[in-house]
């Protein structure tokens, strides 16, 4: 079943083309986060309009800047939403920008309003104020700061603010590599375009045929976050997984990746630790045959150990990859099985090795993966 034709009609806000794609079961989850929270697609129309109603109380000039330098969550994606239906232009920033690119970005912008973070706030309102921004909020990841105090107190109805297809929907300046950043001008009818042409191309499928899910993990400050993939699964009416950061680290444990060499997966997982301490680290995946169990047991309890419960034991055997390798298993039910052995063997080791003085994750980082 081919998705619903979307009008793309040149007055088009791209909000309302978003909002007509939600499924009919408003309560239904649209996005489902990393920490167990649960927004439905009521959720997102009704904060969308409270903000929606923040933003057009404050009386601002029509097609106003928003500048938005916040660290991701859910309600940062509602800003922009909220940005988009009362009509005015998104400014997306950076977190890892500092005082020098802010003042130039908000100096060369002039947005109307700046969203930040709490502990950003003292110096980046001084800059804003600087430029003649005349307004100034906060927004945390945890849901808090004075945007979601003011918006709590509008209507949640909002009659979106109409747009022609080439109206200024967003700006995102670009990296600067290549001399000072540029602002690049996106319109309503160029990102509404891009959304279905996309959902076209990769095939997505609607609610109906079973629906697809949309494992969001990256940053909503860049293209892909914020257009491509959240585009993606609203014009399709597709639910999120919604993954706030990158808190892990992966490495290959394949001895040859086509031409290309690659590092000893333990030895770099064992550097990698002690360097990043605020992460933690699995192979992307352990190949079972390469080491005797009882060897990876005492290695991945070592590592767990050391690295303060941090280690991430993912396994793999297929047929394929250890044919390739002169190590033969024969079926994959076999495969399979020794999987299961291997586990066996890892989990009572670590028992043995790490016993009570383990950290508590030890027990629950064995996992199994096949391919």
């Amino acid at each position: 079943m081919k998705p619903a034709a979307i009008s793309t009609s040149s007055d088009r806000n791209l909000f309302d083309a978003l909002r007509d794609a939600f499924p009919a079961d408003l309560d239904a989850t649209a996005i489902e986060t990393d920490t167990g929270l649960r927004y439905s697609w009521r959720d997102l129309d009704r904060a969308t309009a409270m903000m929606a109603n923040l933003l057009q109380g404050l009386d601002l000039p029509p097609a106003s800047r928003i500048a938005v330098q916040v660290d991701k969550s859910v309600e940062a994606a509602m800003v922009y939403l909220a940005t988009l239906r009362a009509g005015h232009v998104f400014l997306p920033l950076n977190t890892a920008y500092q005082s020098a690119e802010m003042e130039y970005f908000i100096g060369n912008a002039e947005p109307a309003v700046v969203v930040c973070s709490r502990r950003n706030f003292g110096w980046v309102s001084q800059l804003a104020f600087k430029a003649g921004t005349g307004h100034v909020f906060t927004l945390d990841d945890d849901r808090t700061g004075s945007l979601l105090e003011r918006a709590a107190a509008c209507s949640d109805r909002h009659a979106s603010v109409a747009r022609r297809g080439d109206d200024l929907a967003a700006i995102l300046y670009t990296s600067g590599t290549t001399g000072r950043s540029k602002g690049a001008m996106l319109s309503h009818a160029n990102l509404l375009s891009n959304a279905l042409v996309l959902r076209d191309a990769w095939g997505w499928r609607t609610p109906a045929d079973g629906g697809d899910v949309l494992i969001h993990s990256l940053p909503i400050f860049h293209v892909h976050g914020l257009f491509v993939a959240l585009h993606g699964a609203l014009i399709n009416g597709s639910a999120l997984l919604w993954q706030s950061t990158f808190d892990s680290a992966w490495v290959v444990d394949h001895l040859q990746f086509g031409t290309m060499d690659v590092l000893e997966g333990f030895t770099t997982l064992t550097y990698l630790a002690a360097r990043y301490p605020q992460l933690r680290f699995g192979n992307a995946v352990l190949c079972q045959s390469f080491r005797n169990a009882a060897l990876l047991a005492k290695m991945g309890a070592t590592l767990q150990f050391l690295s303060g419960g941090r280690f991430i034991l993912a396994l793999a055997g297929t047929r394929r990859s250890t044919t390739l390798l002169s190590f033969l298993f024969g079926a994959l039910p076999e495969a399979a099985g020794a999987i299961q052995r291997l586990l066996w063997v890892v989990g009572f080791a670590w028992l043995i090795y790490l016993g009570s003085a383990a950290p508590a994750s030890v027990q629950t980082n064995v996992g199994a993966s096949s391919s």
